[in-house]
């Protein structure tokens, strides 16, 4: 059940990433980077400091290859979840 789940946060995070990547004016931001601080906080939940880098690496290899832009700026987003967290 858990990896189901993963995969649906996954899938969420990516669509709202590109989202977000590809509408960087839409009115729509403010709620969708809510939303992916959510999920990195039920991620982080879940799994600590370590499924938050595992999440990280597969969203910047997938967004980066399916659309060509780096979702980094917008991990930035789970800062407040952690102090162990990059900045």
């Amino acid at each position: 059940m858990i990896i189901f789940m993963d995969m649906m946060l996954e899938e969420e995070l990516i669509d709202l990433m590109t989202f977000c990547l590809q509408n960087p004016n839409s009115l729509e931001l403010p709620a969708k980077h809510a939303r992916i601080t959510d999920i990195g906080g039920e991620i982080y939940a879940d799994g600590g400091v370590d499924a938050l880098e595992n999440f990280s690496f597969v969203l910047k290899n997938r967004i980066t290859q399916e659309i060509e832009k780096d979702p980094s700026p917008l991990l930035s987003l789970w800062h407040g979840l952690t102090s162990d967290w990059p900045t």
